[in-house]
């Protein structure tokens, strides 16, 4: 489990580890609003959603900080981790122009 976030690879770091863990996330969300829908339960206890919660608002300094855009940061990884950047551009790549 990564504990803090002081650069932009720390915040790829973090955007793996919650694809790891399963949910779909958006970095504007509140973990502890994340419910497990086949259990009807939290998906994190208090604890773990506050953790997570502090890392995302570090996760908003760093890529501030850097000059980088968050959103695009964590979509690319999710892209990737999740295979559908053989579908869908990366924010990183120029859009394929139609021919």
């Amino acid at each position: 489990m990564i504990t803090k976030i002081e650069t932009a690879d720390d915040v790829k770091a973090f955007a793996k580890q919650l694809i790891a863990e399963g949910v779909s996330f958006h970095p504007d969300d509140n973990f502890n609003d994340y419910v497990n829908f086949k259990e009807n339960t939290p998906t994190y206890t208090k604890e773990e959603a506050d953790l997570r919660n502090d890392l995302m608002n570090k996760c908003f300094e760093v890529c501030e900080k850097e000059g980088i855009d968050i959103y695009d940061v964590m979509l690319e990884v999710s892209l990737i981790e999740t295979g559908m950047d053989k579908y869908i551009p990366l924010p990183s790549q120029p859009y394929p122009e139609n021919n």
